[in-house]
């Protein structure tokens, strides 16, 4: 590939599904280069009978049980959280939940106001209208309205229906006087889209969706950006980004599937490859100039790591609930203990939401926390449990700690490139923030009239919330990059994912990483053509 294109984006996962869409659209010649390749939506699991066994094989979220040539290994010896993501066109959209919340105000000022963590360079208001972008590209179930956010304008789909239960749920709230709200949700509950079906509700949302009624991203940015002229190169692998002798990135070097070497040459680079992905491909981009990895002479590259520690209590009610139905992210949300409370002990606060529950094997194996005995009582207690449970997952606030980081570990990937190491503890505050959760869902699941309650102090399968490994900031001693996602070292790359964040709020981080990637591209534009320099 001999041409200059005007922005190489590596990495076509919701960052760079974005970025690639609204720089086309604004006139940029745009090559993207993915090392993973194309999920058909109908080709998933979903619709087959096997997939709860799938799910923990070949579509496992996990790339160390997944092993396909597109992973990297990601060990995580020093962590008790598994890495969850996946590398192909779509990114880990294609086995997300497409839970949209937007961040609150407060995430953004959290040293201001808290006197924790940092501030970040941008305030909710600059992403406002991204948001409202990213909303309408990918439709979103659920009313306007929510008393936990300003105002918001724009078109919404009817909200997710109710599940049998769910309204002793709500009335639970409504009692203890607690906020709730239907889940924002980027899936169809009516036909929205070209080519995208309606939801019917058959539940295993995270193994890709055949009715295309979920926004992944492969299904909602993809088709737009390709008809616009984008260049999409699939099972690319990047190695090294080469500069030239001013210390301006000249595009990407790229393994192909058949190990063949290829440079792409551009004016802007855009890293767009995950909160894991992004500080591996700088830390392996080390040269002279940059022994501590590309971008990297503040040293944050691969640190501050932030995943969003899970728990869950799940409760189990007499009457059939049938929880496995819906979409899997569930239909209610609260964010009646999001913001700080000093009373609590603890700052920031969680992010409270029903989940429905699993299918009939990972019942009975145990996956929602209930042991299930083996033998004579199995079908008994099976056939109280399966249908019966819903749960309750805290989500927390987690504040950024240097010593929590991604680095390059010796395990290579199919190219004999260096895999990353996930190295990262849970924080006092964290832990007292899901302490306190647990209790709330405790009382909120008893008022709802759950016979008996399971715990599940700490998910192990949290790891896919990847924030934090190459914050944006207002200088290059103290951030990776400046307010646009610009580099401090590098004035041509920028990085557009979730590395970019300064807190990670206690919310789904997927709509703000794309608020982000759609804001990045005008500035991007904007420089291009010589306006006022936006940054």
């Amino acid at each position: 590939m001999n041409d200059i294109a005007d922005v190489l984006v590596i990495g076509a996962g919701a960052a760079g599904a974005a970025a690639s869409w609204r720089l086309a659209a604004r006139g940029m010649r745009v090559i993207c280069l993915e090392q993973g390749g194309w999920t058909a939506p109908e080709g998933g699991p979903a619709d087959g009978a096997d997939w709860e066994r799938r799910r923990l094989g070949d579509w496992s979220p996990n790339p160390n049980t997944r092993r396909t040539a597109a992973d990297y290994p990601v060990t995580h010896a020093e962590s008790p959280f598994r890495p969850l993501m996946f590398n192909g066109v779509g990114g880990s959209t294609v086995m997300w939940s497409a839970l949209l919340p937007r961040m609150h105000p407060s995430d953004f000022v959290m040293r201001q106001q808290d006197g924790v963590g940092d501030d970040w360079p941008i305030g909710y208001n600059d992403l406002a209208p991204y948001y409202d972008l990213n909303e309408r590209m990918n439709g979103v179930a659920g009313p306007r309205g929510n008393p936990a956010y300003p105002p918001q304008t724009g078109r919404r789909l009817p909200a997710a229906p109710l599940l049998p239960g769910e309204g002793r749920i709500i009335s639970a709230f409504e009692r203890l006087g607690w906020h709730w709200w239907p889940a924002e949700l980027a899936i169809n509950t009516v036909p929205h889209g070209p080519g995208r079906g309606a939801c019917v509700g058959c539940g295993p949302c995270e193994l890709g969706c055949p009715h295309r009624a979920k926004a992944s991203a492969d299904v909602v940015y993809w088709p737009a950006a390709l008809a616009l002229g984008v260049r999409l190169v699939t099972g690319a692998r990047v190695a090294d980004i080469p500069l030239d002798a001013a210390g301006h990135a000249t595009g990407a070097l790229w393994i192909d599937r058949h190990g063949r070497r290829h440079l792409t040459r551009a004016r802007t680079v855009v890293l767009a490859a995950n909160g894991v992905g992004t500080p591996r491909l700088l830390l392996l981009a080390a040269s002279g100039r940059f022994p501590q990895g590309l971008a990297n002479r503040s040293g944050l590259v691969g640190r501050r790591l932030m995943l969003h520690p899970l728990a869950r209590v799940t409760g189990l009610f007499d009457t059939p609930i049938d929880g496995w139905r819906g979409n899997a992210a569930g239909a209610i949300t609260s964010h009646e203990f999001y913001e700080s409370d000093l009373r609590r002990g603890f700052l920031r606060g969680v992010k409270l939401q029903i989940m429905r529950g699993i299918g009939p094997a990972l019942t009975a194996l145990g996956a929602g926390g209930a042991r299930l005995p083996w033998g004579r009582r199995h079908t008994a207690t099976f056939a109280a449990t399966f249908g019966h449970s819903l749960g309750v997952s805290i989500c927390s606030d987690d504040l950024p700690d240097p010593a929590n980081r991604v680095d390059l570990d010796p395990a290579t990937d199919s190219d004999g490139l260096p895999g990353a190491r996930m190295t990262y503890a849970v924080g006092a505050n964290t832990r007292a923030a899901l302490d306190f959760g647990m209790a709330r869902a405790r009382d909120l699941l008893s008022e709802a009239g759950a016979g008996s309650l399971l715990d599940v102090p700490l998910l192990r399968d949290a790891g896919f919330h990847l924030m934090g490994t190459a914050r944006m900031g207002d200088g290059p001693q103290t951030s990776v990059t400046d307010a646009a996602g610009r580099t401090h070292d590098v004035p041509n790359l920028y990085i557009a994912d979730g590395s970019l964040f300064v807190t990670a709020g206690a919310v789904n981080p997927t709509h703000t990483i794309q608020a982000l990637a759609l804001r990045q591209a005008d500035l991007i534009v904007a420089t291009a053509r010589g306006q006022r320099d936006p940054h």
